[in-house]
């Protein structure tokens, strides 16, 4: 009798996983995470509510670029509360070259498996000289956070697409940066307004991307290599220039393990459960 029963739990453990993909839809396995950044204001003001408010729209995955005033072991107690999880911390490039230590004990507490830096510091266009250096830091970033069990991603955000030899800066930083030490995240608006396609990139490094952003860009605006746009120009999935299926149908062939929304917009608790829906429409 106890066999029987423990091959029904299990028989049904098996049915509502797979009922749960096939309710959110074909092109993603999992629902999305979500970027902290994009309820920035909200935690500002309470990070438990803000919290709540996340997991009834059905999402339990965050990527964290800040702590809201908490210290990680207090916030890693709110997630745990909740049944919720960090799988990646953002953190600044001074942070992590500065205070490694600090970082990694912070991104081992709140559980994540991943450490992302999205931006590169500079107040010139990227040039040949920035992306040495910058290859130089990645590895060395990476072979830090490697041996403490964690992985180094770098956050792509436009710049790095001006033109260089036969392909980009950002060509050169992949390709010089060492792939046991070094990977990615795409955040597909960030290839797309500097004018590259989201989904040949992955196609062409199909072993580096680990991680991606998900968003859209508001029909209408003309990208540059300027890495910033107005935050009005995030809007819900689907509804703007980029080609979402193509992108996802891209990343199934790639190594990416979490995918996360980010809308940086005025308007998020309206657009990000439309963009939700819009994901788990896919077919």
């Amino acid at each position: 009798m106890k066999n029987k029963i423990g091959i029904i739990i299990i028989i049904l453990s098996i049915w509502i996983n797979v009922s749960a993909q096939e309710r959110f839809g074909k092109l993603m396995e999992n629902t999305p995470g979500i970027v902290s950044y994009t309820f920035r204001n909200d935690f500002a003001k309470d990070v438990a509510k803000t919290l709540d408010n996340i997991k009834a729209l059905g999402v339990t995955n965050i990527e964290f670029s800040n702590l809201f005033g908490k210290t990680a072991t207090e916030l890693r107690a709110l997630l745990d509360v909740r049944a919720m999880v960090c799988t990646s911390y953002g953190v600044s490039y001074d942070a992590l070259q500065n205070k490694p230590d600090q970082i990694i004990n912070d991104a081992k507490t709140l559980g994540a498996e991943f450490v992302r830096v999205a931006w590169i510091p500079h107040n010139k266009p990227m040039d040949i000289k920035l992306a040495q250096k910058t290859v130089e830091d990645f590895n060395a970033f990476g072979k830090i956070l490697a041996k403490n069990d964690l992985t180094f991603c770098y956050h792509n955000h436009g710049f790095e697409f001006l033109p260089y030899g036969e392909g980009t800066y950002f060509d050169y930083i992949v390709q010089n940066t060492n792939p046991d030490f070094v990977s990615f995240e795409m955040d597909i608006l960030w290839v797309f307004h500097p004018g590259h396609d989201p989904a040949k990139l992955l196609e062409k490094y199909p072993n580096r991307f680990k991680i991606m952003h998900l968003k859209d860009l508001k029909k209408g605006v003309v990208g540059d290599f300027s890495g910033t746009t107005s935050t009005e120009n995030d809007v819900t999935l689907g509804s703007g220039q980029l080609n979402i299926p193509q992108i996802l149908n891209a990343a199934k062939n790639t190594k990416i393990k979490h995918y996360y929304i980010e809308d940086e917009s005025s308007n998020v608790w309206q657009q990000v459960p439309m963009s939700i829906a819009y994901l788990k429409s896919l077919q």
